[in-house]
């Protein structure tokens, strides 16, 4: 094998970025991941929620229940305790808040954590598989999923999300069976763009698979000693320049989401 860059900010970093325009606080950033994500799939109507710990550490920014997530405005966006209780907003939350709670409190690195059913990553979920590092963005994955074998129904209780906390460990995606997914991050860019891409990761790891039947021929994972500088390449340059542009995009057709 030839020689392999080390990838990341080590091996190039941009001079400037293209901005988003707009400075956003922690509730417009939430609402904005809400709508980026919906419109990429990420979703099941009325399912799924993201909650951000807020800045006092003690009390997390949730999406109510009963708005889509294509819905949600900076002004709905509700916070609550680490008790599941609203402290603030007009709205109701999930009452599944326990699986964020709880990941929360087991997981300093994870100050965001975004929950929902997109389709792709439940058809794997539902065959009990992760997906398959065959794309270079898959490699942003690559020792940092873990697969949830068993489904025990609604978690609504801080002993049952204490349980999933244990078995997500220190992943960054865990694949839930016959559920969802759940996806961490340090900041709201990060797990947005993670959150983004596991979708499309598992995607091309289902037609991939059925090409494969089709055609007689095999899947072809990305070796094992190339996928760390990509994944070094995704994590530190990736976000920042994801969220940026899908914001813009967002802002421009519909900049109330920041009301």
């Amino acid at each position: 094998m030839t020689s392999v860059t080390k990838g990341g900010l080590a091996s190039w970093a941009p001079r400037v970025v293209p901005p988003i325009g707009v400075d956003l606080d922690l509730r417009q950033e939430l609402a904005c991941a809400f709508r980026i994500l919906a419109r990429g799939g990420f979703g099941e109507n009325i399912a799924g929620h993201i909650t951000v710990v807020a800045d006092d550490g003690q009390s997390l920014w949730i999406n109510p229940w009963g708005l889509w997530w294509e819905e949600v405005a900076a002004s709905d966006v509700c916070r609550v305790g680490f008790d599941g209780a609203v402290v603030e907003g007009r709205w109701d939350v999930t009452p599944a808040a326990p699986i964020h709670t709880e990941l929360h409190r087991a997981r300093a690195d994870a100050r965001v954590v975004i929950h929902n059913h997109p389709y792709h990553s439940t058809v794997l979920a539902a065959v009990g598989l992760l997906p398959e590092i065959v794309h270079q963005t898959a490699t942003m994955f690559d020792g940092q999923m873990v697969l949830v074998e068993e489904y025990t129904g609604e978690i609504d209780t801080p002993d049952l999300g204490a349980e999933l906390a244990a078995q997500i460990g220190d992943a960054t995606v865990a694949v839930l069976a016959n559920h969802g997914v759940i996806v961490t991050g340090a900041t709201i860019p990060e797990a947005t763009y993670r959150a983004a891409t596991i979708d499309r990761s598992c995607r091309l790891t289902v037609d991939a698979l059925l090409l494969a039947q089709a055609t007689g021929r095999v899947a072809q994972p990305i070796a094992a000693p190339l996928r760390p500088a990509m994944q070094r390449s995704l994590v530190e340059r990736g976000p920042a320049v994801f969220w940026a542009g899908a914001v813009r995009a967002l802002l421009r057709d519909d900049p109330r989401v920041l009301e």
